[in-house]
Formats: structure tokens, sequence, C-alpha cells
């Protein structure tokens, strides 16, 4: 094969014309030669050009270019993709590898709360009077309900058209949490009971198998449940007011409920699990933190003793068309209350069906004017200063003119000619201003005087329960005593308190004359089983033994005297000491009087007592509005039923009784 060459070959040069030898002569043209001949030149002849020799036609070549320059180029541009990820490999795993950590776990990562079981609570003898149950939180995964997941625009709402009678929850407030963004998990309703989940669970099935069948997606996948439990309360509305009840957030909403919420709530525990589709994954292993469970508390109530006091002053509200009532159980020797019934009352078991006005104890929330009740406090400052005795006598007019007003008793009489025990036991109102206003030189000294033995018996101060609500009554200083406070408070009016404050009276007297804070709590029990007491009770001397036991026996003539008002209190066999109290009621959406307050108020055995008992109802409408007379069988009813399940024995002794009148 010929080698083709890149120069040119070169051109073969052609000589120049001759010159004509016959200057300004007419050249004459040459003949062209005969094909085949060749003219030899002559003188002056133009040389004759031979033809080129013929060549033949090389074929002609494409010649690329240098690939150098292209792989350069891409090299670079290779280098410059693999330095954009390298940094920002960098970026991720140096430099910001904390941040996209944190995300990652944020997004596969979930945290939940493991519910501490709450505490039960029980009455003295261990009986459950409100406990926890199995239950379950319903949950959600929002991210499971966006149209990606779920191919379809209202997954929200068709869930909670679902959801909503199931939970007995509004569908609007439900699809708004299904539609939460920038979280995996939101609380759809908490302590349902088991048959609701299954419910629920029974619906995700049918839906999942219409999914599986080529149907729509499953707009339930994305519900969940969580273990917890539900408040129940065995007995409906025994002792409710003293229990209270467990809120929607798991906290106690009143009563022992509420103010024991941190030792019977325990402390939340917490699990933290990897989770895909929101579920758990087994083997992506977990974080737990156990929860503690609360403590048990032990009441003082007697759940026998609670039923009777419940049952007997619902009845009589009942029948006397009363706003209300409440009865006190105390065992006067320990302080501890045996029970405190009110009526009506609530079922804390469902709170959608209980009236607003229920959901108290009115027993330590109702702050009125005590009435005749409170006499035996100035029967007991009267004895204790020793300006009288139970047989002093007292003449008592039908009226009494005192600063600007005239006193009476609760019914028009002729002079009475009592003894200060016949004062007592007849209740006289005049009679009682004048044995106190011996108390004092001057009507100021004699309510100075009578002031502090208010305040001791725990008149105008707390009870000592820490009770949510307890109200502490209303006792002015003496020296703002108004002109008719200074006669009508030894009396009991002009003065308020709460129903255990007036038991507590009695109980100090019963007590032979110490008080003793009442207590509702005997102890707690923690997860370890260790029982830990209540502290012990403060205890206050407040009269002597000697007036203690003077008064008992006076209260004695209340019920036992013929001229007592209090006979309906009777116990066949046992000494039954009591008062009748019957108040002016001040109307709480007035301001003004009207109506009564009715109680009665006492113990027994009197010689040795055991068990207090107070009784008030508030604005009895129908039938007698005397205290002794629709208090008094309330008084009895409980009484004998607390003394019987105590086990308290008659004592069987005897005593003369104390004169009520005097011949003048």
């Amino acid at each position: 094969m010929t080698e083709v060459s890149d120069r040119e070959p070169p051109r073969r040069r052609v000589p120049a014309p001759a010159r004509s030898s016959n200057p300004g002569g007419s050249a004459k043209p040459a003949r062209p030669a005969k094909p085949g001949t060749q003219r030899r030149p002559g003188p002056g002849a133009r040389p004759v050009r031979r033809p080129a020799p013929l060549r033949s036609k090389a074929p002609r070549v494409i010649r690329l270019g240098s690939p150098r320059p292209r792989l350069r180029l891409v090299s670079l541009a290779l280098a410059l993709v693999l330095t954009a990820f390298v940094v920002r490999l960098l970026q991720v795993q140096a430099v910001d590898a904390s941040e996209y950590t944190a995300k990652a776990e944020k997004n596969r990562y979930l945290s939940r709360t493991l519910a501490a079981a709450r505490g039960g609570i029980t009455d003295r003898n261990g009986v459950d009077l409100a406990i926890s149950v199995d239950a379950n939180d319903i949950t959600a995964d929002p991210t499971l309900f966006t149209r990606k997941a779920t191919k379809t625009g209202d997954a929200p709402e068709q869930a909670a058209a679902l959801l909503g009678p199931i939970l007995g929850k509004d569908t609007d407030e439900l699809a708004a949490k299904l539609r939460t963004k920038n979280t995996r998990y939101v609380v759809l309703a908490r302590r349902q009971t088991p048959q609701v989940w299954t419910q629920i669970k029974d619906l995700k099935s049918t839906l999942a198998e219409k999914a599986g069948e080529g149907g729509p997606a499953n707009i339930l996948a994305g519900v969940l449940q969580e273990p917890s439990s539900k408040r129940v309360y065995p007995n409906g509305e025994l002792g409710a007011g003293i229990l209270g009840w467990v809120n929607a957030d798991g906290k106690g909403g009143g009563g022992i409920e509420q103010q024991l919420n941190g030792d019977l709530s325990g402390k939340d525990g917490e699990i933290r699990y990897a989770q895909s589709g929101g579920r758990q994954v087994p083997t992506a292993g977990s974080t737990e933190k156990p929860a503690v469970a609360g403590s048990e508390v032990e009441l003082t109530i007697d759940r026998d003793i609670q039923w009777a006091a419940q049952h007997a002053i619902a009845e009589q509200v009942e029948k006397s068309k009363a706003d209300r009532g409440y009865v006190i159980v105390q065992d006067n020797r320990t302080g501890e209350i045996l029970a405190m019934a009110n009526s009506p009352g609530f079922d804390p078991n469902d709170l959608s069906e209980a009236d607003g006005g229920a959901l108290h104890n009115w027993g330590l929330e109702d702050a009125y004017e005590p009435g005749s009740t409170a006499k035996v406090m100035s029967m007991a400052a009267v004895l204790e200063e020793g300006v009288a005795t139970p047989a002093t006598h007292v003449t008592v007019p039908n009226r009494l003119h005192r600063g600007d007003r005239l006193f009476k008793d609760d019914i028009d009489h002729p002079t009475w000619y009592l003894t200060l025990n016949g004062v007592l036991a007849k209740s006289s109102n005049i009679g009682t201003i004048l044995a106190t206003g011996q108390l004092g030189k001057t009507q100021q000294e004699a309510n100075q005087v009578l002031h502090s033995y208010l305040r001791k018996f725990g008149i105008g101060g707390y009870t000592g329960l820490d009770f949510p609500g307890e109200t502490k009554g209303i006792l002015a200083p003496a020296d703002q005593w108004s002109t008719s406070q200074q006669y009508t408070i030894p009396f009991g009016q002009g003065v308020s308190v709460n129903a255990m404050q007036a038991a507590s009276v009695y109980s100090t007297i019963a007590n032979g004359g110490v008080r003793v804070e009442p207590t509702l709590v005997r102890g707690t029990k923690g997860a370890d089983g260790q029982f830990t007491p209540a502290a012990e009770p403060k205890r206050t001397r407040v009269v002597s033994e000697k007036t203690a036991k003077t008064l008992a026996h006076m209260l004695e003539s209340v019920v036992d005297d013929e001229e007592g008002t209090g006979t309906k209190a009777r116990i066949p066999g046992y000494r039954v000491a009591g008062k009748t109290g019957t108040a002016n009621r001040v109307d709480p959406a007035t301001g003004r009087y009207r109506g009564y307050t009715s109680s009665f108020a006492g113990f027994a055995p009197a010689d040795k007592p055991r068990v207090t008992v107070y009784c008030a109802i508030q604005n009895a409408t129908k039938g007698s509005y005397f205290g002794g007379q629709i208090c008094g069988p309330v008084y009895k009813e409980v009484l004998e039923f607390a003394l019987k399940t105590l086990q308290v024995p008659p004592t069987g002794d005897t005593t003369e009784r104390l004169p009520v009148t005097f011949t003048p």
C-alpha cells in the first residue's frame, strides 16, 4: 500500500513564451498539429507543453481529533461530582451528625408514658371503697391518616365518624386530632373499658379484610391502644362526698382522691421503643423506666356505719323536702370519723348524671348558724368559770330586752323558773343570755371570755382534716361583735360553723374536756406493702374533766327528762346525752334569713362515752322543722346502729336526774 504524504507534490514549471523576431509585424497563427504528431520547435517558436502524466485518484481519508481533551473534560466533571458527594457526606456524618441522628431517632423511636397503677382506698376494715381496674387509652398515629397513606383526602373524617359513637367523643374533635402534624402520637380517649377496644378491633379487622379484597384502604389502621386503668367505686354513692372522684386526666377531682392524689397516683414510668407503621419493632430493642404504683389509703370510715348514716339522712331529707342534710359519726376517744354522709349524693362512677350542686362534701363545706346545739359551749364556759352550777336558779321571762332588740324563746311561755340544767334541757335562749352575762363584770368582758372558749372548742378555725373545700366558718373577734351578736352568739346565732366543727364540740365533752382533732385517714400502704400510720392528732384541753362530766349529765336531761326537747333520741338500755338545735337559716342565694337549720348532737353511753353523732338538715319545707322532731330520729337510728356495730355494751348504770325547774 502506497504511503500518502501530508505534503503537496511540487508543481511543474511552464517556460514563458518566446518573444517575436518580427516586431510590429503581425504574427501568423500557428497551425495546429495533427493529432499524433509533434512539432519541432523552430527558431522563435513557443515550447510545446507536454501533458502531465495521468495519475490514479486516491480515496478521501477522515482524520479523527485527539481524544485527550475530551478525557480531561469528563475526568474533571466526575471529579467535581465526587467532590460534591464527599463534601455532603462529611456534612451529614461529621458536621451535622448529631442533628440528623436526632431527626432519625425522632422519626423512628417513640416514647410513651407507663401509667402508674393508682392506689386503692379502703375503709378501716380493709373493705374496698375505690379501686382501679384494667382499661385502655385509645391512641392514633396521624401519619397513617394522610392522603398518601390512605389514598383518600378525608380519612380523618371517615375514621372520626366511625370512632365517635364508640368512644362517646365529638367527631370534629377526633378528626382534628387525627390531622395533627409533626407527630406520630395522639390520645383519642383515655381509660376506656376493654369492651370499647374490642369493638374497635373488630371494626379494624372488618375494614382490613375489605382492603385485602381490593376495597378501599383500612382507615382505622392507625388506631392503637395502650394499657391503662379506670377508677371504679364498688359501692356507688356510698361515701362519695368523702372519696371524691378521678377526672379525665387521671387526677383526683375532689375529696380524698384530690387531697391525697400524690400518694394515690404513684410515679409514672416511660418506655422508648423503635416503631414501624405505628407498631413496635421487637428486634430493635427498647429502654424502659418502670412505673411505681401508688399507695393504698386506709380511711377511718366504717362502711357499715357509713351506709346506715347515709340511708337515714337521705330518707329524712326526702321526707322533709329539704335542700340537703348531713350526718357525722365520730369515735370521741380517738377523733376518728366513722361516717360522714351527705344527701343528696352522687355516683362517682358516672358524673354525667350527677347534679353539680351535689359534688361536694357539705358536712365540711357548708357554713351555717348552728343554733341551740352551740349552747353547750356557753354552758361549758359558765361551769368552767365557776359562775354557776347545774342547780343555779335562772328566772326566764317571756321576753328579754337587751341592746336594741327584744329576745324570745322558740315558744311563748309564762315566766319559767329553771335551773341552769333546765335552761339547757328546755333550750331557752333567754336563760342562756342571762347565764353567759355572768362571765364578766361588763358585757364586753363576758364577750371576751365566751370568745376564748369558742376558739378553744375549734370554732372559727379549720378542723385539721385539710379537706378540699373545707370552710372554717365565721367567728368575728369579740371586740367586733355587734350589739345583737353579743346576745345571739351565746345561743348559736351570729356565728357560723361546719358540721364537723359542731360534732367535734360534743366529742370534746364526751372525751373528758380534751379536744382531739378529727381524723379521716388511718394510714397508707406503699408499693412495698409497708403500712405507715397517720400522724397522731393534736389534743387540746378545753375544759376540766369535772366540767365535762357535769355537762354530760346535763345533756342527759335533754333526752331523758320529759321537760327536755330531745326525747325522740332515747335508746333503750343506753344512757344518751344530746342537744337539739333549730336556727334561722341564711339563704345563700339572697343573703337573707329564710327557712331553718334543724340539728341534733350528742353521744353515748353518757357515763362512758364512745360514739358521737351529729345530724343537720337544711331548709325542711314539709312537716316539722324543729331539730328534735326531724333530726332526733335520725340521730337515734344512726347512734343505735353504731353502738351495735362497734359492740358497745350498755353500761347499766343509773344516775340521779338533775332538777330542771325550781319553786320560787
